[in-house]
């Protein structure tokens, strides 16, 4: 998606800048690292299932832009699955 594409380009700039100005790349990618195992636990934390097929439409049209005839087949598609 395009807020994850943002992040990553965000994490990898700063990353850049930090390893120039001498921080230790494994002392970064630790710190990410970390950073990674907060969010993933925080996501996971506040997540609610979808368990309904209005739901996971809706979850799938916000995915698409807003487009709900591609939430309706993601929603069909996860009912065959």
């Amino acid at each position: 998606t395009t807020t994850a594409t943002v992040l990553a380009q965000a994490i990898l700039n700063e990353g850049i800048k930090s390893v120039t100005a001498g921080m230790n790349p494994m002392d970064l990618k630790r710190g990410i690292d970390l950073a990674v195992r907060a969010v993933v636990e925080n996501i996971k934390a506040t997540a609610k299932p979808a368990s309904d097929t209005k739901a996971i439409e809706q979850v799938g049209s916000i995915s698409a832009n807003s487009d709900e005839t591609v939430g309706k087949l993601i929603a069909q598609a996860m009912e065959r699955v």
